[in-house]
């Protein structure tokens, strides 16, 4: 949705240079946590309910998360609690992570494999990958069986699909034109 990037950005943007000038990994976890949260249903019925004061909003979602909450963290939760905008944390969080892939040179790496991957494959492939980019990836790994075997990698808007089912899906796609 347009709209809600739209809305999102600037907080993104000005919790990017709060991050920018403290620590930018520990707000990066803080930052995906929140967002997690947020994305609860329970989390958003909450935040809907006329019923609940902003304080408890506040206390209750600060609450629900791992990591320590700084004061600045919850003057900004706080903000977005006043001006009905917790639900957009998850945008919020995903434009974050841009805008730190972006300053640090670096890009998030879907991995999906058809089997599980040891760290030591996993590194080496991230090499490859990183070679092939140009740029650090941020790896994360899933394990989907439907693949038959190999891996398919989403780098940004770019996909390497080099699966046993992508080969089929070719093969048939040839023999049936």
């Amino acid at each position: 949705m347009a709209e809600l990037a739209t809305i999102a950005r600037p907080y993104a943007e000005a919790l990017f240079r709060v991050a920018k000038s403290a620590d930018l990994n520990g707000w990066s976890v803080l930052v995906t946590e929140m967002g997690q949260v947020a994305a609860l249903p329970e989390v958003y019925a909450l935040a809907n309910n006329p019923k609940v004061s902003d304080a408890d909003i506040a206390a209750v979602f600060t609450a629900a998360l791992k990591s320590p909450v700084g004061a600045e963290a919850k003057n900004f939760i706080s903000m977005l609690i006043e001006n009905d905008r917790l639900t957009l944390l998850p945008e919020i969080a995903e434009q974050f992570h841009a805008l730190k892939n972006a300053e640090e040179g670096a890009a998030d790496a879907e991995i999906v494999s058809a089997f599980e991957l040891s760290q030591a494959q996993v590194s080496d492939l991230v090499a490859l990958l990183e070679k092939k980019f140009g740029r650090k990836l941020n790896p994360s790994v899933t394990v989907d069986n439907t693949l038959i075997g190999g891996v398919r990698v989403v780098v940004g808007d770019e996909v390497l699909d080099t699966s046993v089912r992508a080969k089929l899906q070719h093969m048939h796609v040839a023999l049936t034109a």
